[in-house]
């Protein structure tokens, strides 16, 4: 897998998970003697919160994809926030090492480490593993994945964040006649919507390409999309805007079509 050349095959995206699932495993060995054992936490300069499992998970993850895939650059978000962002072509990794780590340091199970391969604006490899919750899950190949379930119109279940719930989020799945709501932190919405476990999944606020794209490559081989408010597919590599994004509604398969009563149509 080199840096610059054409889309990654199919046996490369096998490969590529076969060589990170022992990083993986290792890594969340690391988070676990952590979250056994108390998490001490730090205040970065965006005010959000990260820990010394941060740190070395990432440092652990760099290693792994250096060695399984040298000269692909990766887009890490600890070493983003120190101001040391490589250079990007059409081909790079992001990484979120610890996503969730408000959760983490609460004690809560959610939180997962996410690696994801971006081609051209696409993820075209995820892997989410939750270590707490001894889940994993991850691309072998183009759709090949479990299965989204097809939505029931009159029993739409939904997944929200923990920490982002708001009057905003809740007005938007009122608009589709929602009826359950589950919330979660980190990625793992992600995944339990591959596996056909809810329907829809927004976050209408902002957030990074890191904590995105794995889940997002997971749910797409499955069967699902990611999709801008407006619903044009959700791209990757927006270096010029420090890796952010704006609002983003996660589908269990496609964009679904609000009530017709719905004020916000």
């Amino acid at each position: 897998m080199e840096h610059g050349r054409g889309m990654v095959h199919a046996r490369e995206v096998r490969s590529l998970a076969e060589g990170l699932l022992g990083v993986a495993l290792a890594v969340g060995r690391l988070q676990m003697a952590y979250f056994a054992g108390g998490v001490r936490a730090e205040e970065k300069a965006d005010r959000t919160p990260v820990t010394a499992a941060d740190r070395e998970s990432e440092a652990q993850i760099l290693a792994g994809l250096a060695r399984i895939a040298p000269g692909v650059p990766v887009i890490a978000e600890e070493q983003c926030g120190a101001g040391g962002t490589p250079t990007i072509g059409d081909t790079f990794f992001l990484v979120d090492p610890l996503d969730g780590t408000k959760g983490f340091i609460a004690g809560r199970a959610d939180f997962t480490i996410n690696v994801a391969l971006i081609e051209a604006g696409r993820p075209v490899f995820g892997l989410v593993y939750a270590p707490a919750r001894a889940d994993l899950s991850v691309t072998l190949g183009p759709d090949q994945a479990v299965k989204t379930r097809v939505p029931d119109l009159r029993r739409l279940r939904a997944l929200t964040s923990h920490a982002h719930l708001n009057a905003a989020t809740e007005q938007f799945l009122d608009g589709f006649g929602v009826v359950e709501r589950h919330a979660l932190a980190s990625s793992l919405k992600f995944a339990l919507l591959a596996r056909g476990e809810a329907d829809l999944y927004p976050r209408l606020g902002p957030t990074r390409e890191w904590d995105t794209a794995a889940g997002h490559a997971v749910l797409a081989a499955a069967g699902g999309s990611v999709t801008t408010l407006e619903g044009t597919p959700l791209r990757y590599g927006h270096a010029e805007r420090g890796f952010g994004i704006g609002a983003f509604v996660a589908w269990g398969k496609e964009p679904l079509p609000r009530h017709a009563d719905d004020p916000s149509r």
